[in-house]
């Protein structure tokens, strides 16, 4: 499968997150936050989000790693207008990724949709890092 069916793949995914969830964006990036793929309502929304990712990853290891927290695996900011950014860790091989979405609830569900969004994720990208 090529490298372009993969990323294909990828945003489906990603487009079938938004859609399950009615999420704002999502993004997925790797270990040093650059984006493999993004699918917003509004371009805007996806290059924002994704500028914010890295920043919002690196502030919470290092918080992770003040407290004494052993390998974090989601951290979440809200605003005051009630959007939850969440980040996902995951791992395929040796390699960190980070799936995040925009929720646009605070209250509104999302832990189902982002497992099944990141088991998905980690079939196709092992097969990419193959």
């Amino acid at each position: 499968m090529s490298d372009d069916t993969m990323i294909a793949r990828i945003t489906q995914i990603l487009r079938d997150l938004n859609q399950g969830g009615r999420f704002v964006a999502s993004v997925l990036t790797d270990e040093r936050g650059l984006a493999l793929a993004s699918v917003a309502e509004a371009e805007e929304d996806a290059q924002a989000q994704a500028a914010v990712v890295a920043l919002v990853a690196k502030s919470a290891s290092r918080v992770a790693d003040q407290l004494g927290m052993a390998g974090t695996e989601e951290v979440a900011v809200s605003d005051t207008h009630g959007r939850l950014l969440v980040c996902r860790r995951f791992q395929v091989g040796e390699r960190g990724f980070l799936l995040s979405v925009l929720v646009p609830g605070r209250h509104q569900r999302y832990r189902l949709l982002t497992n099944r969004a990141v088991q998905s994720l980690q079939q196709i990208l092992e097969i990419l890092g193959k």
